[in-house]
């Protein structure tokens, strides 16, 4: 049976040390989400691969979110620590062979085993906090990692834009190596080693069908609109991941050391809190995706200067996370912080539901820092209430779980919110006449129509942006819902292993 990893955990200075390579892990992970959104037209232009160009970035989300159940159970039976050098070197190795692909497929696997690294590096942070940090302190530092996650959601874009133009795509990838060496090089000194190990056989099977599960929500979230929601390759992928989430519970519970322990999900907290990152991720990347594109085509300004236009969303997000922390850390309360920061999002989706083509740049900056408000509070709230109501031997296990329902929230999140914005701008569109080579299936062909018809097009295509955050506010109320059926208790319980946070700096760099 698995037994709880002890760990030796560092003093003040050897924290700092150690969530240091942690922060800079989890930014190079969360950038590679996003950083070769400005980059693919370029990609596709010099590897000759215009038809396949959207792989480049659904191979890192699929891959990502396949392993990070199976990362976070390695972690807990073998040490967090082992796994997590191994997945960022993983990374870095993937990223090296990104920029230097000399064709799309290359580039192709190369996102792929990135993916798999990424994915590693996510969760074991997560989980790895639970190693350093004492039980009541965890919110402030997950705190961190969640602003972290949301700044590189819009930074992403504009460094891919700033390297493609001034240097090559290929630095979206290369800048990854030097950043992630510092990283890795802190992280094998600075991090605790876990003392004990499991015997426990690895359920190969259970990853394999949670992959397999993971591979078709992806796939049919990323795909669904382009290849038809009805088509016979998404109707099959449904019903072939239905398939498999049904074999998986007799899987796991025949499984010596589940990759999903069954008995986790007897727990209303860990399930409840699961729901609640899957919703809250699904709206935050609604958010965080299209908000840019509204920016750049209603109001016409740059890559980079909708990155400045957001930056009231990014200090919500950074100042929320970190006051929610503090509040978390000083109360030891974490529903109360759970259902304010729903609260606030939702009410940041209904404000963003009023947006036009005409709300001045001072009412829209006032919108985004209540959403950014919103945002910041509810992913370190999520994963430290669950975090807190495990043992210590489950946290890799339990992190995976809130981590994979949040990827596969932000895949639906932006598929469906994709389909609503494309559905109503091509409805509001559909009597302009085709002149200017305009094409409502790419929305950037407005800048070419007349003034008068150009006007109506962007009128449309901000009130069906608006209209899109309108149908996920519902999504959102759930949540709040869900919030007040959690317990109002949030410290962990008996059989929780909370580190010594007294140990020495120098029996910490002994262990690494």
């Amino acid at each position: 049976m698995p037994t709880a990893q002890q760990s030796s955990s560092p003093r003040p200075r050897g924290v700092a040390a150690a969530m240091s390579a942690l922060i800079l892990a989890v930014l190079l992970a969360a950038l590679d989400q996003t950083i070769v959104s400005t980059a693919l037209p370029r990609i596709a232009e010099d590897l000759n691969g215009f038809d396949d160009i959207a792989w480049v970035s659904a191979a890192y989300l699929l891959a990502s979110t396949a392993v990070t159940p199976l990362w976070g159970k390695l972690g807990d039976m073998f040490g967090r620590k082992r796994l997590y050098l191994a997945s960022t070197t993983v990374f870095l190795v993937a990223s090296v062979a990104c920029g230097l692909a000399r064709t799309l497929p290359e580039l192709i696997g190369a996102r792929v085993l990135q993916g798999v690294g990424g994915g590693g590096m996510i969760v074991l942070t997560f989980a790895l906090v639970g190693d350093i940090v004492a039980a009541d302190q965890r919110g402030r530092y997950q705190g961190m990692f969640g602003s972290v996650y949301g700044v590189a959601s819009i930074v992403g874009p504009l460094l891919g834009g700033i390297f493609t133009d001034q240097l090559s795509w290929r630095w979206a990838f290369l800048v990854n190596l030097p950043v992630g060496a510092v990283a890795l090089f802190v992280a094998a000194r600075a991090l605790p080693t876990s003392t004990s190990r499991t015997r426990a056989r690895i359920d190969y099977a259970g990853a394999t069908i949670l992959a397999g599960i993971a591979t078709g929500l992806v796939l049919v979230t990323s795909f669904g609109e382009r290849w038809g929601w009805g088509s016979p390759a998404i109707v099959t992928l449904i019903a072939a991941t239905v398939a498999l989430a049904a074999l998986l519970v007799p899987v796991e519970r025949r499984a010596a050391a589940p990759v999903l322990p069954p008995a986790m999900f007897a727990s209303r907290t860990v399930v409840v809190s699961a729901l609640i990152g899957f919703v809250a991720n699904a709206a935050m990347f609604a958010v965080l995706v299209y908000l840019p594109t509204y920016l750049q085509i209603v109001h016409g300004v740059s890559a980079t200067l909708s990155g400045i236009h957001l930056l009231p969303l990014v200090a919500g997000l950074v100042v929320s996370q970190s006051l929610a922390g503090r509040w978390a850390a000083h109360a030891g309360r974490l529903r109360p912080i759970l259902f304010t920061g729903l609260l606030a999002n939702l009410a940041g989706l209904l404000l963003l539901s009023t947006i036009g083509a005409a709300t001045g740049t001072l009412v829209l900056s006032g919108y985004f820092l209540v959403t950014g408000i919103g945002i910041g509070m509810v992913p370190m709230v999520v994963l430290t209430t669950v975090q807190n109501s495990v043992p210590a031997a489950d946290l890799g296990a339990a992190s995976a779980v809130v981590t994979f329902a949040r990827s596969i929230g932000a895949a639906f999140g932006v598929a469906v919110f994709g389909t609503l914005l494309n559905t109503g701008f091509a409805e509001r569109t559909r009597d302009l006449p085709a002149t200017g080579g305009f094409d409502a299936a790419r929305p950037d062909t407005i800048a070419g129509l007349p003034t008068a018809l150009r006007d109506n097009a962007l009128d449309a295509f901000a009130h069906a942006t608006a209209t899109g955050y309108l149908w996920m506010a519902p999504a959102l109320a759930a949540g709040v819902a869900l919030a007040l059926s959690l317990k109002p208790g949030n410290r962990p319980d008996a059989t929780t292993t909370v580190p010594d946070t007294a140990a020495t700096a120098e029996e910490t760099v002994r262990a690494a």
